[in-house]
């Protein structure tokens, strides 16, 4: 009996899988017509954008913390 149970649980768990796999979202409309969600890029605004960005002052070192520090210079 208890494998009768045990048998019946994996199938069933078998079964909810295979049917969650088969399930999609369908066909992207299916109506047949296109939509167009997607926001229209402004290529000038774009570049105007990259030049408000300031230039950086010192140079951008993402590996500063994986090396030691530097020693400090002793004057002679």
């Amino acid at each position: 009996m208890r494998i009768l149970v045990i048998a019946a649980a994996v199938l069933a768990l078998t079964v909810a899988s295979a049917q969650a796999q088969g399930r999609g979202t369908g066909q992207p409309n299916e109506s047949g017509q296109k939509s167009d969600n997607k926001p229209k890029v402004d290529e000038r605004a774009y570049k105007a954008a990259l030049e408000r960005i300031p230039e950086p002052k010192e140079k951008y070192d993402p590996w500063s913390g994986a090396r030691p520090a530097e020693p400090a210079k002793k004057p002679k």
